[in-house]
């Protein structure tokens, strides 16, 4: 299969290496403060890549107060490769960062879905509730949507007004060369995203801070735009924009998970027995074809969707993953076996999640 890593798709086998050079970033430092090692995504290099991440770094280092930025595509339901991302701005979070989430409801409105409505819906239900449930503090969050800033007229009128004089400092060339085929939706949709990314260092917001964009590598297009747009800009003082690159959290048949394909992932609305059936059925195995093979051969954990999953979210002990791996290696550990770890893990999961779940609808009533 061809190899594409783009805004829009990511197909084929990635290679992180060469998309480390030909994006230009860099790896992520060998070491980092004690606290990352609290968090299996940083211990395990499943954050593998940066741009000016010693400016947060720095931030953590002398107390400093810094932001940190994401998006959300209301377009379908959560799964655990969105999990996966969540762990990263609740883990920042933690560390003292005010986390700006905000909801893609008009660029989900110009290129996928023209309901509002139900595209609302999709982010409290789907969403935000989920994000709580996985430990979101809301005292310590900015949740918006692009199509309502804020009811404060100053704060929203900053932030479109950002996402407007961008317009000046950028060429078409520019975003057909990462958009394609460009349409105005597309176009008004990048320039919001430049705001996105931007507005938190804005006087109405925090003021000149460091922020940090933690995103998989096929949305670094979008934020090296917003450096071009921020460093043309003369008449705002920004800190560079900081980010980091995680790898891919494959989905059950192998590739990129996918939000358009229920069969590819398992849903944190999933029952554990609706998971156990997608794992079982679907998972794609790194063993070999017989028993007698595999005992003598043993099997492949990286290619195996039952361990990564397991390396990305599932087991938090490190000595307990390893054995894992070499036994599965070694073949002492059937492909079966393997699954069975992950769906007793991946239930008990789901169950303490979704009493979580229950419990975060009062907040997000209050909220709201």
């Amino acid at each position: 299969m061809e190899n594409s890593v783009t805004p829009w798709e990511v197909k084929g086998k990635i290679d992180y290496d060469k998309l480390i050079k030909e994006f230009g970033m860099s790896y992520m430092p060998k070491e980092l403060p004690k606290i990352f090692n609290e968090e299996l995504l940083f211990r395990r290099e499943i954050v593998y890549g940066h741009r000016n991440f010693n400016l947060i770094l720095d931030c953590i280092k002398n107390k400093k107060q810094f932001a940190m930025m994401t998006g959300l595509m209301p377009s379908g339901k959560m799964h655990i490769g969105h999990a996966m991302v969540a762990r990263q701005f609740i883990f920042y979070q933690s560390l003292g960062a005010k986390v700006y989430i905000t909801v893609a409801d008009i660029e989900a409105y110009n290129t996928r879905n023209p309901d509002m409505e139900e595209l609302k819906k999709v982010a409290i239900e789907e969403y935000l509730l989920n994000y709580i449930a996985l430990g979101l503090d809301l005292k310590k969050c900015d949740f918006y949507f692009q199509s309502k800033r804020s009811d404060d007229g100053k704060k929203s009128n900053s932030y479109y007004s950002l996402a407007q004089k961008s317009a000046r400092h950028i060429t078409f060339n520019e975003i057909k060369s990462i958009y394609g085929d460009i349409t105005p939706g597309k176009l008004s949709s990048a320039l919001l995203q430049v705001s996105d990314m931007l507005h938190p260092q804005l006087p109405e917001f925090e003021g000149q801070i460091n922020v940090i964009v933690p995103v998989g590598t096929d949305q670094d297009p979008h934020i090296k735009l917003a450096h071009d747009i921020m460093d043309r800009m003369k008449g705002n003082k920004f800190s560079p924009l900081s980010s980091t690159y995680h790898i891919f959290m494959p989905g059950l048949k192998g590739g990129k998970m996918s939000s358009s394909d229920p069969l590819s992932y398992v849903a944190l609305t999933d029952t554990p027995e609706e998971a156990e059936k997608k794992i079982k059925k679907y998972a794609f195995s790194g063993g070999k074809d017989t028993l007698e093979e595999h005992r003598k051969l043993g099997g492949n954990p990286d290619i195996d969707i039952s361990y990564q999953w397991l390396r990305m979210f599932f087991e938090p002990d490190d000595n307990k993953l390893q054995k894992i791996h070499d036994d599965y290696k070694s073949g002492k550990l059937l492909s079966g076996e393997l699954k069975q770890i992950l769906i007793e893990k991946v239930k008990i999961f789901l169950k303490e999640h979704q009493k979580k779940r229950e419990l975060a609808k009062k907040q997000v009533e209050k909220f709201l």
